[in-house]
């Protein structure tokens, strides 16, 4: 991951340690960070690190979750500030007229498997939470989507739960109103890459 440089946004934030701490959150919403992980990738005192934190997670723009004895910080998509916050710190902003689409995160990571990969639902559940962290659709018999995933995990830096179905098997399931599938769609998602259509049809 690249170092967070300081940006102007600092003098409109009040802090630089708090100006660098969002732009790491809000330009990898679907990430968790540790304290020590963040003040190597920001490269602040761990001190100002952690007094940044707690005034972010005191007002919920933040969120934490204990995970194998460590605290892990990421943002919280569902404060009314995200917006916002995403559009000014974010790289993946909404495009103006004439400008190219934003892209993703999970672009980057899908594009060894972009032919064999129908669809994905990529959710933000907590450490503990039941359910899963990725929904992968796609012909799995070379099991090119499992290693696929195991990579996806060691990026992430963190365990994650998926599933791997066939795309006739997740368009059976979602027809007849499967309880699995219903419990995925319920939790807060933060990607749906669905280049067939097969999600939100």
């Amino acid at each position: 991951m690249s170092k967070i440089a300081s940006t102007p946004t600092e003098k409109l934030f009040g802090s630089k340690t708090r100006a660098k701490l969002l732009q790491l959150f809000f330009e990898n919403p679907e990430k968790s960070f540790y304290v020590r992980e963040m003040t190597r990738v920001i490269e602040e005192q761990i001190n100002s690190v952690r007094r940044e934190l707690n005034n972010l997670d005191s007002i919920g723009i933040i969120k934490s979750e204990t995970f194998d004895n460590k605290i892990y910080y990421s943002a919280n998509n569902k404060h009314p500030f995200t917006r916002p916050l995403t559009e000014i710190f974010s790289k993946k902003v909404s495009p103006q007229r004439g400008q190219e689409s934003p892209t993703s995160a999970w672009d980057d990571y899908i594009r060894p498997v972009k032919h064999y990969l129908k669809g994905l639902i990529v959710t933000n559940r907590l450490p503990g939470q039941d359910g899963i962290d990725l929904l992968i659709i796609g012909n799995d018999k070379t099991k090119k989507l499992t290693r696929w995933a195991e990579v996806v995990e060691k990026k992430l830096g963190k365990p994650i739960n998926y599933v791997i179905m066939s795309p006739d098997d997740f368009t059976y399931r979602k027809n007849v109103r499967d309880r699995f599938i219903a419990e995925v769609l319920e939790m807060e998602i933060s990607e749906i890459i669905d280049p067939d259509n097969l999600i939100k049809s």
